[in-house]
């Protein structure tokens, strides 16, 4: 059939002109335009994040952008690190909600200003709506900045807001396969947190067998267990945050 294949919407295949000669080009496909434009927004993006880096350089900010599923129990997570750490250092936080405001409610009721970002149908912050939020806060003097991402372990791994680290959280209340399942965001985060721990003596989840699928995926990755209920694991946390927060003030003097 003439023509069949050919056109801006069939695939692979060439245009025609319109003299009837072929134009032996191939038409893009989908595909391709998809790439083309996903790329476009990753640069985008990538423009942002190294303004966010550069700004919080000059701030001595420790950014640090945590992802996890829903229910894995960040939000809990930070209410209680904000508590322990007593704000011996600025404290503020992100929420990436796709709807409420509920997270950030919690936050602030802590004394930490937070500013809360709703996504709509968007599964991820971006560098953007990340310098957008920052807008709203003093982070001149320095300090911790925490990024509660959308709860999705997918987007979150292909978009840097200019944090320091990538902290990806993982509840045992989830499978433990998770890591090679999800791999892409284990093998961009520096941190992975094991959350809930004390529910493990009523569980089905094998902690070691865990953290080896993270370190296949990322052999480099850090692992920390903490539980907000019981306190374990928290103090190292903590000082894993101070140690951030003090090379982020020395690099800002430099």
């Amino acid at each position: 059939m003439q023509g069949q294949g050919h056109g801006t919407g069939g695939g692979a295949g060439y245009r025609r002109a319109e003299s009837g000669t072929p134009d032996t080009r191939p038409v893009p496909t989908q595909g391709s335009r998809r790439l083309a434009v996903e790329r476009e927004i990753l640069a985008a993006n990538n423009s942002h994040a190294a303004r966010n880096r550069e700004r919080w350089r000059g701030q001595g900010v420790f950014a640090v952008n945590l992802v996890s599923s829903p229910g894995s129990g960040k939000t809990t997570l930070l209410v209680e690190t904000i508590r322990r750490l007593g704000f011996v250092f600025p404290v503020a936080v992100i929420e990436g909600d796709q709807q409420t405001s509920r997270d950030a409610e919690r936050i602030r009721a802590t004394g930490a200003p937070a500013v809360q970002i709703n996504t709509g149908k968007g599964c991820h912050l971006d560098a953007s709506m990340v310098e957008r939020a920052c807008a709203s806060l003093d982070l001149a003097g320095g300090g911790l900045l925490l990024v509660e991402n959308v709860g999705n372990l997918v987007c979150p791994a292909e978009f840097d807001l200019g944090e320091a680290h990538k902290v990806v959280i993982l509840s045992v209340t989830e499978g433990e396969d998770k890591p090679i399942k999800y791999p892409n965001i284990f093998a961009a985060s520096d941190l992975m947190l094991l959350t809930k721990v004390d529910l493990l003596p009523h569980l089905v989840f094998d902690a070691d067998g865990c953290l080896d699928y993270a370190r296949r995926v990322n052999p480099s990755i850090e692992a920390m267990r903490v539980s907000s209920t019981s306190g374990e694991g928290l103090d190292r946390w903590i000082a894993w945050l101070a140690r951030g927060v003090e090379a982020a003030r020395e690099g800002a003097r430099r």
